[in-house]
């Protein structure tokens, strides 16, 4: 199977019911990505193909071949922290940081659907280019992600303050 993740072309000979999580973490030893709860929900996993955020404990990989995947490995590096990632460390948007891969590339993920006029739930005026980007919202938005530790007010913080910034790209 042939993948390009994180920018680059990677290649790799797995089982068909490889899931794309255990793809990146037993075979390309990406571990950045989490494995929370293998069953979709806690979305510590959460990864983006094509800029679209997936679960990727349900995903299989070779449903993904040629897809641009990008992990939080992806996003930021130690030296040049992506906008969110400096944003989460800003706002104490973590805590044991088990979650936090998968809540920065989801974060990422909503933010693009948030500026693409996508509605939630809680999207008042539906007429609207996009959602009021509100407290309420933001949490509707992440409610796929959970956080054990209860870090959700730095969080929701975090996201606010970057991507009302235009930093979250």
């Amino acid at each position: 199977m042939n993948f390009t993740i994180n920018g680059q072309f990677v290649g790799a000979e797995v089982d068909l019911r490889t899931s794309l999580l255990d793809l990146l973490r037993d075979h390309l030893n990406l571990t950045g990505t989490k494995k929370g709860c293998n069953q979709g929900a806690c979305g510590a996993c959460t990864v983006l193909v094509d800029g679209e955020r997936i679960i990727s404990c349900l995903a299989l990989a070779v449903q993904y071949q040629g897809r641009e995947i990008t992990t939080i490995e992806g996003l930021g590096t130690a030296e040049t922290l992506h906008p969110l990632q400096a944003a989460f460390v800003e706002h104490d948007g973590l805590q044991c940081g088990y979650c936090t891969p998968g809540q920065i590339c989801s974060a990422v993920g909503m933010a693009r659907e948030w500026e693409r006029g996508v509605p939630s739930v809680l999207t008042a005026d539906l007429t609207a280019e996009r959602a009021e980007f509100d407290h309420d919202e933001v949490r509707e938005r992440m409610s796929g992600n959970l956080c054990r530790c209860g870090a959700y007010n730095g969080i929701v913080a975090a996201i606010r303050a970057t991507v009302g910034a235009g930093g979250a790209r």
